[in-house]
């Protein structure tokens, strides 16, 4: 794919041949970017959202290429729920290899959800490269106020888990409200903006 598509797209890999990542492929150039990535599954961090023409885009290019498409929705500000994370995390488990993990920029959901593949996927002692994930540069990751919780999670994750797979841990422990309180005690009150209830109509966000 051409460098400048690349970058355009915010694309990335993680692991080469199992997981990368990128902004929306907005200007009809995903098709391009999923040929020559050789993508075989996207997981779409924006969700379902068939009240956009872009995620209807998306599943047609999509299925056009024979690319397995998931949605799995997450919030930058608001703190997921226990059957958000385990939606990604089966997304994650059932996607083919290599698949795409985007958002709307590729700048803090997809950090967000890069770093817990990796800790999913090879567990803690991947942590140091799961953190970078939320570097600067190259991903764009800028937190503004309220997405400063996205990195803090894991630190609570890990801290809550005790050793523990992270995907067990959630499954059985993981409390957003607990987690909120845990932000709370432990100075980061305003990076969070509460916890998700619904998705407030956005084409950006969603």
């Amino acid at each position: 794919m051409p460098n400048i598509l690349k970058l355009l797209y915010n694309f990335h890999w993680v692991e080469r041949r199992e997981i990368a990542r990128s902004a929306q492929a907005f200007a009809g150039g995903l098709g391009a970017l999923l040929s020559a990535e050789n993508i075989h599954g996207i997981v779409n961090l924006r969700g379902a959202n068939p009240s956009y023409g872009w995620w209807h885009g998306e599943r047609a290019v999509a299925q056009k290429l024979g690319v397995a498409h998931f949605d799995a929705m997450l919030d930058s500000r608001k703190l997921p729920t226990r059957a958000m994370l385990m939606d990604l995390l089966a997304a994650f488990d059932n996607a083919p290899r290599p698949f795409l993990v985007k958002c709307s920029g590729g700048q803090d959901r997809t950090s967000f959800a890069c770093a817990l593949y990796l800790i999913h996927s090879r567990g803690w002692g991947l942590r140091r490269l799961a953190d970078k994930q939320f570097a600067r540069w190259p991903y764009l990751h800028f937190p503004k106020k309220h997405q400063r919780w996205l990195r803090r999670f894991f630190d609570y994750a890990q801290t809550s888990a005790k050793a523990a797979p992270i995907a067990q841990w959630i499954a059985a422990d993981y409390d957003p409200q607990h987690f909120a309180q845990w932000l709370d005690a432990n100075g980061a009150r305003d990076s969070y903006k509460g916890v998700f209830d619904k998705p407030v109509a956005s084409r950006w966000q969603w």
